[in-house]
């Protein structure tokens, strides 16, 4: 695994690539989870999203990466804390291996496993000031 962490500073989808990229893999799979300007759970729309961690989130993460993580493929992982503004990433990972499908599956199986098992909230702020919370899916 090139790495998995929490991360307080913007994320740098080139870091990322860089550190999957290797001559053996034929495919890159990235994904990109940005903060939207709306959620049909709020009402008006979503200005930035503050998000928190649970003290153990990082050793989760890692952990969670290291079992996804198999011989044939390469995987960086990162994921927001704090201030995150709509169009900025807030999880960023990508997946090499050999060929496409299997990057492909493996990039999904990441993120679904990090949205339901890394205790990482979130709070949603709106324009208009109201604001609400959201846990683990």
């Amino acid at each position: 695994m090139a790495f998995a962490e929490i991360s307080e500073t913007s994320l740098d989808l080139g870091r990322h690539l860089e550190a999957v990229s290797a001559p053996e893999c034929g495919a890159i799979v990235t994904f990109i989870g940005q903060t939207r300007d709306h959620d049909p759970d709020v009402e008006g729309k979503v200005e930035l999203i503050e998000y928190s961690a649970h003290p153990d989130a990082s050793e989760i993460l890692k952990r969670l990466a290291n079992e996804v993580e198999v011989p044939e493929a390469r995987l960086a992982v990162s994921h927001r804390v704090g201030t995150v503004r709509v169009g900025e990433p807030a999880l960023i990972a990508c997946v090499a291996s050999a060929h496409r499908a299997f990057a492909f599956d493996l990039s999904r199986n990441l993120v679904e496993r990090i949205k339901t098992e890394v205790p990482i909230w979130k709070r949603q702020k709106t324009h208009g000031g109201s604001h609400s919370w959201k846990g683990l899916e």
